[in-house]
């Protein structure tokens, strides 16, 4: 994988790192207003996909070596 490729990951990474905390201060703010349990758990729904992107992002960056 060239530098180019490992820089744009990374930043991708960390944007995504980023949108992962907004939506849990999101989240947060909603439940202590007192929010809609169904658009929290809709919130939570995309947070969780949103960390399974990320996943896959930081999969991509650090290979699996087996030793």
């Amino acid at each position: 994988m060239s530098d180019q490729d490992q820089a744009e990951l990374r930043l991708n990474a960390a944007r995504l790192r980023q949108e992962h905390e907004d939506f849990d201060i999101a989240i947060n703010a909603m439940i202590q207003t007192g929010c809609d349990a169904l658009r929290v758990q809709r919130m939570k729904k995309k947070k969780l996909a949103l960390k399974d992107r990320l996943s896959l992002v930081e999969d991509q960056i650090i290979p699996d070596i087996i030793a």
